[in-house]
C-alpha cells in the first residue's frame, strides 16, 4: 500500500532531532539557524537624536519669526553635554544626541542664519525631527527567537546589541550519491545508451539551500560491491541522499545494500506523482533518503520530504512549504490515482503549466518556478484559484 504525503512526512519528521548548538562569529552566521532566544539589552535608538541637520531648541521658542542665539554645536558622535537655554539654540547634525533642555529640532533650510543668531522661517512642535530613545526597540523586548534563520536584517539588529558571536545549530553534513551504470560524469564521452548524470548537481544545490554542508560522491555503478563501498564511505554523516536505485528492478540495489549494512528502513513507495519510489530509513544515527532516479521525481520528493527533514535537523521551527494563491491560466487535469504536482510558471498572480509533465522532463523543470498540486482524478478549470508552492 502506498503511503500518503502527510503520513510519509510525519514518519520522516518523528525520527529527527535537531543537531547540537555551536557558537559562531556573527560575521559567519548568514543563513544559519539561530539557537537561542535573544532579548534587547540596548534600546534602539540608544539615545534621543536628530533626524536632520538643523538646530535643537525649546518648543516654547520654536515659533515662526523667533530670533534665537546659537550657543554651541553638537555633531554626531560623543555627547558634548550641551544645554539649550530659553531663547537659544544649538547647531545639530543628523544622528547627533539632543542637547539637554531641547525638545525639538528645526531643519537648517527653515532658518536664516546671521552670525551667532538664527531667525525661524517656520514653526516646529515638541518632538519634531527627534528619534526618541527606544522607540524602535526597547530593553527587554524580544529580538530573535530560537529556530529563526539569520538573514541580513536580523543579524544587523543582533549586531546593534553589541554581540560578537551567536549560538546557532550545527549545519547537517549530507553525503550525496547517484547510482546507475548508465550514468557518466560531465567531461567524459558518452556511448550509446549512456547519459550524463544530473541528480547530484540538482540535489546538492537543494540540500545546500536547505542549510546543509554537502559532499558529492562519485557515481555508483550497479554492483553490490560499489554500493557497499559508497555507503561505507558515507557512514557517520548526518544524512545520506541517494538518487536512483530505490525502485523494484534487479539493478535497484540501494535497499538490499542498506539492509545488509544494518539500516532500518522506515518507509518505501508513496502516493505522489512524480515520485512513487521514495525511501526513508536510519543507519545508526544517519538518516538515509532514497530519491527516484528521474530528476523531476527527485526534485518533487526532495521538496516535500527531504527539505523539511533537513530543516528540522538544522534547528528550524517552521517546516511548512510556502504556499500562496494563484489563478489558473488554463484547465488542469489529473486523470491518475495519485496526487500530481505539475510544474509551471507563476507570474503576476497567474499560474500556467510549462513543458512536458513527465518525470524525466528536466528542461520544463528548469524553466518553472512553482508547483501546483492536483488531487487524484481532479479537473480544475481555467480562472480557478489554486494554491501553488513556489521554488
Amino acid at each position: 500500500m502506498l503511503l500518503g504525503e502527510q503520513e510519509t512526512l510525519d514518519r520522516v519528521l518523528r525520527n529527527i532531532r535537531p543537531l547540537a548548538i555551536v557558537k559562531v562569529l556573527l560575521s559567519e552566521c548568514s543563513n544559519r539557524v539561530i539557537g537561542e532566544d535573544i532579548r534587547a539589552t540596548i534600546p534602539l535608538p540608544r539615545f534621543d537624536n536628530s533626524t536632520v541637520d538643523g538646530y535643537a531648541l525649546r518648543s516654547e521658542d520654536a515659533t515662526r519669526g523667533a530670533h534665537l542665539r546659537v550657543t554651541g554645536e553638537q555633531s554626531a558622535g560623543p555627547d558634548s553635554g550641551l544645554m539649550v537655554q530659553q531663547g537659544c539654540a544649538v547647531r545639530i547634525f543628523t544622528g547627533a544626541p539632543i542637547p539637554g533642555g531641547a525638545d525639538c529640532v528645526i531643519m537648517q533650510e527653515d532658518v536664516d542664519r546671521f552670525g551667532d543668531s538664527i531667525v525661524l522661517k517656520e514653526s516646529v512642535g515638541r518632538g519634531d525631527f527627534i528619534r526618541v530613545r527606544g522607540e524602535d526597540l526597547c530593553e527587554g523586548q524580544a529580538v530573535i527567537s530560537r529556530g529563526e534563520v539569520a538573514t541580513g536584517p536580523k543579524l544587523a539588529v543582533i549586531a546593534s546589541q553589541g554581540m560578537n558571536d551567536l549560538s546557532v545549530f550545527r549545519r547537517p553534513k549530507v553525503k550525496i550519491i547517484a547510482t546507475g551504470s548508465e550514468l557518466r560524469p560531465q567531461g567524459e564521452l558518452v556511448r550509446a545508451g549512456e547519459i550524463y548524470e544530473t541528480n547530484r548537481v540538482l540535489v546538492a544545490d537543494l540540500a545546500t539551500n536547505a542549510g546543509a554542508e554537502t559532499e558529492v560522491f562519485d557515481i555508483v555503478p550497479d554492483t553490490v560491491e560499489a554500493h557497499l563501498l559508497a555507503f561505507e564511505g558515507a557512514r557517520g554523516s548526518d544524512a545520506i541522499i541517494v538518487a536512483g536505485g530505490v525502485s523494484v528492478g534487479d539493478k535497484d540495489l540501494v535497499k538490499p545494500t542498506l539492509v545488509k549494512l544494518g539500516a532500518q528502513l522506515r518507509l518505501w513507495r508513496i502516493a505522489v506523482k512524480p515520485g512513487k519510489p521514495f525511501m526513508f530509513g536510519q543507519w545508526d544515527s544517519t538518516l538515509v533518503f532514497g530519491l527516484p532516479g528521474n530528476p523531476v521525481s527527485a526534485f518533487v520528493t526532495f521538496l516535500l520530504f527531504v527539505r523539511p527533514a533537513l530543516w528540522k535537523l538544522g534547528g528550524r521551527l517552521s517546516l511548512d512549504l510556502p504556499r500562496f494563491p494563484a489563478r489558473l491560466e488554463q484547465d488542469l487535469v489529473n486523470a491518475g490515482d495519485r496526487p500530481h504536482y505539475l510544474r509551471g510558471i507563476y507570474s503576476e498572480g497567474v499560474f500556467r503549466p510549462f513543458g512536458r509533465q513527465e518525470s524525466h522532463a528536466l528542461f520544463g523543470l528548469s524553466r518553472s518556478n512553482a508547483l501546483c498540486r492536483l488531487e487524484p482524478e481532479q479537473t480544475v478549470r481555467a480562472n480557478s484559484i489554486v494554491d501553488i508552492i513556489p521554488f
